[in-house]
């Protein structure tokens, strides 16, 4: 009986499709990107909807490409772009040779591509260009199905193309499995920072209601239902289309019997078909989809005609999808209930199979599915050979998460009784190092100890070495010291492995800010690594820990050359972390002690590309990240920090690259006063940082009582820096000299707001504590000393504050500030200064100046707590913040541009305010930008007052005005 269904309405979904084709094309300009993500539970019609837009695309014109991602975890790296290529090229016609070329070269690409020092990057750049090659001018959509089980190279191709890197206009249309995205699943991370894009929309598509559910199911049987026909329909379907698609089959054929559960549904359905058949939806509910139609009759071993027949009867009773590029269950929830229906004899059976007719297969074995199938016919030995040759092919295109997957199955398989006998201590080494490159810190370190028990007797100087590799990156920094110590002194240690030792050591060193030991040990290395052939490692990270300590504490220019060589060594040899360690430490040390931020932002961002076309993306190129957010915090750039930030937390770092993040994050939420934000930043770094060191410990300290500060928590911000103080190892007088500032800010406002006594002993301890700071710094580098003493400048400032501010010690700081081009603290030390001269009854003209530019400043930072700060102190003296020109224009004077409507507003302001003309509310906003609801509200009230109006509505009048202008 040939299938109705497929002729039913799409009830219920016209709104949504032409949201969806104007999102995808009609909103789209040349050059530009866009992406729709349909999301749903299962049998709410994603995969319908993607094939309906998807005609409808290539009837306005579109080249259209679709794919499907597996259904099991270890996919392989892009198999849906492939499977995507593949089956265009098969419908491409004799006339159309320019167009299938260009599709097979990009195919062959693929086929051809080794791992190398251009990384995954470039061929993530590679197929942009076949992808443009392909289009030829047209605009390209990419649609995929079953997006919750894509693997982390489509996923990082995903990022890549949609931020406009790839130079093409693309549009991408995704359907995703609601109910799959439970937990830490990667892709819920990957939504959530999508939807800040103007041009990425995430729909949900919801079960129809009562109207649509009774317009299906009479277009299904073919006559409107009674209405007791209609509320059972209803009520056992709860709107989901493909039960109410079963349960009107059922009703239009008399089967009207079924229990209520959508198993019994099931079980029914696949009971009525005919013997063949029922083999067919057996055989595909038990492989990974899509089943092409060769190997399905290898695996049941019918007849041609006779598999044709019975698959063309599953199709018709709509529990099979056919496609070219072979079979689908029409929902997945089949293959659950069927999944007990079977004997395990015969499941195995089928699983053999499979894996036989894949094995057969000519051309390219699909390393993955092959493992699976093996795994579950109970032939671990053959499962294990596949999974190891899966491990290898993800690490070949630096898909080091998938390759992480793949070597724990093969570690899983080679415990099962009848499996290959093979080195378990090398698959344990190749799953910790697979590990410790996708950022699973803590599962590296548990692999680690598993191997060295396997191993047996006293640790080997190897082991030692590894094992401090991992506690590092995974934050435990004084661990990790401990055993490169041990590592050096080890019985068994070669010269190799002492320069090894040495090298990492000095690097760890230089992450604890402990720069002159970091030098010395660098040293050691250096001459150790001199000694060794085929030493570029160790010679890349000891000549970055000597580049930065010189530079740090003697010669900036002499260390940049010695870093800048290291990273040039490094990019000749070609190994990815040698790569990442040499851009880590020189866009540390331009945006941090030297102070030369533009550039230092540039080599951080660089790096961050560069490194990720290496696979390092969620260890080393989320530190990168990291430092270019700093960089760009300190430049006043912090919108375009949050993007940078936002960017490297899809990542989902964690240990050590996790506290570089969120420290970094947490500064942009201080200063913009989203307290509820920084304070989870803060706590999650203090829990990762058992162990660490001085460089991450007093920043945190230093960021807690900058947030106690503005929470009016003077003691809080005063313990806190007592805290900082008792981190006597580092070198690093920058980051000192910002805790001292805090401390006494902390005492200032304490005096000021006479809440909180002032501790004279905390003041004196402080007082000495920064001319120890000034003492030291006066033998580093100038450019070190020029940051700290903008810090000691706010210093002497704040402790006048305490027996009557002092405008000229305030006046300094500002000129100190400005020299170094940090706008935040040179607004702050305006107000300041405003404040004293208010105080004092003087120069009442010059405090005005003073506080317009601090509060421009503010608000073009976002930095909400300083400007109410500002606003405040302007309240009390009654000074104008905002000099405005006359609004009445003498007649016949032309009116000015509608733009200036929207002059006063900062960019963040901005953004806020076109969020909510689309209608969204305030805690809809803040999860769109990522801000706590309480910040967006004083944005919303800063808008409304510079706008002079009272209602959203006024507001977004103005909003969408000026968008038509």
């Amino acid at each position: 009986m040939a299938s109705d269904v497929d002729t039913a309405p799409l009830v219920g979904r016209a709104e949504l499709v032409q949201t969806v084709r104007t999102a995808l094309l009609g909103d789209v300009s040349h050059g530009q990107t866009a992406a729709v993500f349909l999301t749903g539970e299962s049998g709410v019609g994603k995969t319908r909807l993607l094939g309906e837009i998807g005609a409808r695309l290539r009837d306005q014109g579109a080249l259209v490409l679709t794919g499907s991602c597996l259904d099991i975890g270890d996919a392989s790296p892009l198999h849906p772009l492939l499977q995507a290529l593949r089956r265009f090229d098969a419908d491409l016609s004799a006339s159309q040779a320019r167009t299938s070329s260009a599709v097979r070269g990009l195919l062959q690409m693929f086929a051809d591509e080794t791992a190398g020092p251009d990384g995954a990057g470039a061929l993530l750049e590679r197929v942009s260009r076949g992808l443009h090659l392909i289009a030829e001018g047209r605009p390209l959509v990419l649609i995929l199905d079953d997006l919750q089980w894509v693997d982390r190279s489509t996923r990082q191709l995903l990022l890549y193309l949609l931020a406009g890197l790839g130079d093409l206009q693309l549009s991408v249309l995704a359907a995703v499995r609601a109910e799959s995205l439970q937990g830490a699943h990667p892709l819920r991370r990957v939504l959530t920072e999508l939807r800040r894009l103007r041009t990425v929309r995430v729909l949900d598509l919801a079960p129809l209601d009562r109207a649509g559910t009774e317009r299906l199911a009479a277009a299904v049987i073919g006559r409107t239902l009674s209405a007791d026909a209609s509320e059972q329909v209803w009520q056992r379907s709860g709107g989901n289309p493909f039960v109410i698609e079963e349960l009107a089959r059922d009703l239009r054929d008399g089967r009207d019997g079924l229990s209520e559960t959508l198993r019994e549904i099931f079980l029914a359905r696949v009971d009525a078909l005919p013997q063949h058949a029922h083999a067919v939806v057996h055989a595909v509910a038990t492989g990974v989809e899509p089943v092409q139609h060769w190997m399905l009759a290898q695996v049941l071993r019918l007849p041609e005609e006779e598999l044709i027949e019975a698959a063309r009867a599953a199709v018709a009773h709509r529990l099979l999808v056919g496609a070219d590029d072979g079979y689908r269950l029409r929902h997945r929830l089949v293959a659950e209930v069927l999944a007990h229906e079977l004997l395990p004899a015969e499941r195995s059976g089928l699983h053999r199979r499979y894996a036989e007719a894949l094995t057969a297969a000519p051309g390219e074995l699909h390393q993955a599915r092959l493992a699976h199938h093996w795994r579950l016919a109970g032939e671990p030995a053959r499962a294990l050979l596949a999974a190891v040759a899966a491990a290898q092919e993800a690490e070949r295109l630096h898909g080091y998460a998938e390759a992480h997957r793949h070597w724990s199955v093969a570690l899983q398989l080679a415990g099962d009784p009848g499996s290959l006998a093979v080195d378990r201590v090398e698959l344990l080494g190749h799953a910790a190092e697979s590990a410790h490159h996708c950022g699973e810190h803590a599962r590296a370190l548990a692999l680690l100890e598993e191997l060295a028990t396997v191993q047996g007797g006293e640790p080997t100087c190897a082991l030692h070495i590894r094992r401090a590799r991992y506690l590092a990156a995974a934050g435990r920094s004084a661990l990790a010291e401990e055993e490169y110590q041990r590592a050096l002194v080890a019985a068994d240690c070669s010269p190799r492995d002492r320069a090894t030792a040495a090298a990492h050591l000095a690097e760890l060193l230089l992450h604890l800010g402990r720069y002159a030991d970091a030098g010395q040990r660098a040293r050691e290395a250096l001459e150790l690594a001199a000694t060794v052939e085929g030493s570029a490692t160790e010679v890349v990270l000891a000549s970055a820990a000597l580049g930065f300590s010189d530079a740090y504490l003697e010669d900036p220019d002499a260390g940049l050359a010695v870093m800048r060589q290291a990273l040039d060594t490094a990019e000749r040899a070609g190994k990815p972390e040698d790569v990442a360690c040499a851009y880590l430490h020189l866009a540390e040390l331009l945006t941090g002690p030297l102070n030369i931020l533009e550039e230092g932002v540039v080599v951080a961002r660089r790096g961050a590309e560069r490194v990720a076309e290496l696979g390092l993306g969620r260890t080393w190129e989320t530190r990168l990240l990291a430092i270019a957010t700093n960089g760009l915090f300190r430049v006043g750039q912090w919108a375009e920090a949050e993007k940078v930030v936002a960017a490297a937390l899809r990542h989902r770092p964690s240990g050590a690259d996790a506290v570089e993040l969120l420290l970094a994050r947490c500064r942009l939420s201080v200063g913009y006063g989203d307290i509820e934000a920084a304070g989870r930043d803060l706590d999650a770094v203090a829990t990762v940082l058992a162990g660490g060191g001085a460089r991450h410990v007093i920043p945190l300290l230093t960021l807690r009582a900058g947030l106690a500060m503005w929470e009016g928590r003077h003691d809080v911000a005063r313990q806190a820096v007592q805290r900082g103080l008792t981190e006597s190892r580092s070198d690093d007088v920058t980051i000192l000299s910002a805790l001292v500032w805090h401390g006494l800010r902390a005492e200032a406002e304490a005096h000021a707001s006479r809440t909180v006594a002032v501790d004279p002993t905390a003041v004196r301890r402080l007082r000495e504590t920064a001319e120890r700071v000034a003492r030291k710094s006066a033998s580093a580098a100038r450019p070190v000393r020029s940051v700290v003493d903008g810090f000691l400048a706010l210093c002497a400032a704040e402790v006048s504050r305490l027996d009557g501010s002092d405008p000229e010690l305030w006046a300094n700081s500002v000129a100190e500030w400005d020299r170094r081009n940090h706008p935040y603290p040179a607004a702050y030390s305006r107000l300041r200064q405003a404040e004293a001269l208010l105080a004092r009854r003087s120069r009442v003209a010059t405090a005005g100046k003073l506080l317009r530019e601090a509060y421009g400043v503010a608000q073009g930072l976002g930095a909400v707590p300083l400007t109410s700060e500002i606003r405040e102190l302007a309240g009390r003296a009654r000074v104008p913040l905002e000099e405005r020109e006359a609004t009445n224009g003498t007649p016949g004077t032309a009116a000015g541009p509608v733009d200036d409507e929207l002059a006063a507003l900062t960019v963040r302001e901005r953004e806020v305010l076109s969020l909510v003309a689309e209608g969204l509310t305030n805690k809809e906003i803040g999860q769109r930008l990522f801000i706590s609801e309480r910040t967006i509200g004083v944005h919303v009230s800063h808008i409304f007052d510079k706008l002079q109006v009272r209602t959203r509505v006024q507001a977004s009048a103005i909003q969408l005005r000026n968008r038509r202008g």
